[in-house]
């Protein structure tokens, strides 16, 4: 893909994640009226798009449950702000290993593996415009814990989003999980307008130096959309450069707490920081209407 500074920006917000981050900040919305809330905040603070997941209303830990994600999303869609919505499916793919010496049998906590329809139910469900798929397996953080997704899983995944007009968001975290992306694509399973989202920095993919992202911009194809994010410190340096490589950007309390140096933040104050280097850059934010006609995805 040639380097090509991107002139009409747009802005995802990740508003929540699956993260232990409920205790290091009080900013992290919790429930589906929080999440929704937070979600709003960001569109008004220049999101286009706003990647949802939901957590236990009770104890904040990460879930799948459907009626969460109906709450959330008909929340959204009731909002007195346009914003296009994007679940997602990268639950139930959680492994975690016994220990080095006894990896069977896994450990209950923490390990979720569901079937390929179990993972997309709350995507028929709740018929977003956009959801997750993460395009790979990889060893995450420290420890037992792998994130894993077969070839065949992603393909089931992949089959069922595009049968139901959900455009897939592929999440790449390494160039091992574009190569498998572009199968995808060749195999009918994705549909063009090819959506990417380049996950950066994060333990053990790719690390987030710039050396290693032109890495993976190169190997995004030309006639693909791309966004890009590294999580933690240089999470805010992030927009700059995936405007620079002709990418778009993403923000939000999943990748990072903060929006300076000791400063929690909440989503909209991330947006309003990457709404500042997309147009102190010179270039144009792009708002809900626009992503839907770019990338011809069903308004619901």
């Amino acid at each position: 893909m040639p380097l090509s500074m991107n002139r009409e920006v747009f802005v995802t917000c990740a508003v929540t994640g699956a993260g232990d981050t409920v205790s290091k900040s009080p900013h992290v919305p919790v429930t589906p009226k929080q999440i929704a809330e937070a979600a709003i905040e960001a569109a008004k603070a220049g999101a286009a798009i706003v990647h949802c997941h939901v957590r236990d209303p009770d104890t904040g830990a990460p879930t799948r449950r459907r009626d969460l994600y109906k709450e959330v999303t008909d929340r959204i869609r009731s909002a007195d702000i346009d914003v296009v919505l994007n679940l997602t499916a990268g639950m139930g793919g959680d492994l975690v290993f016994g220990n080095v010496e006894s990896p069977f049998p896994v450990n209950e906590k923490g390990t979720d593996m569901a079937g390929a329809t179990e993972r997309v139910a709350h995507v028929a469900e709740c018929l977003p415009e956009i959801c997750t798929l993460d395009c790979g397996t990889m060893n995450f953080s420290l420890g037992d814990y792998v994130m894993t997704n077969t070839p065949s899983m992603l393909r089931e995944m992949a089959r069922q989003m595009t049968a139901l007009g959900v455009r897939p968001e592929i999440e790449a975290f390494d160039t091992g999980h574009l190569w498998f992306a572009k199968q995808l694509v060749e195999e009918g399973l994705i549909e063009d307008p090819v959506l990417i989202q380049l996950c950066m920095g994060i333990p053990w993919g790719a690390p987030d130096d710039l050396n290693t992202f032109m890495a993976m911009v190169n190997n995004v194809p030309s006639n693909w959309t791309f966004s890009a994010f590294s999580i933690g410190r240089n999470a805010m340096a992030y927009p700059a450069a995936a405007i620079l490589a002709g990418g778009n950007v993403r923000v939000g309390l999943e990748d990072n707490l903060y929006v300076g140096k000791g400063q929690l933040a909440t989503n909209a104050q991330l947006v309003e920081k990457a709404v500042a280097v997309v147009e102190n850059m010179g270039a144009k934010i792009i708002g809900p209407e626009e992503v839907r006609n770019k990338l011809k995805l069903t308004k619901r």
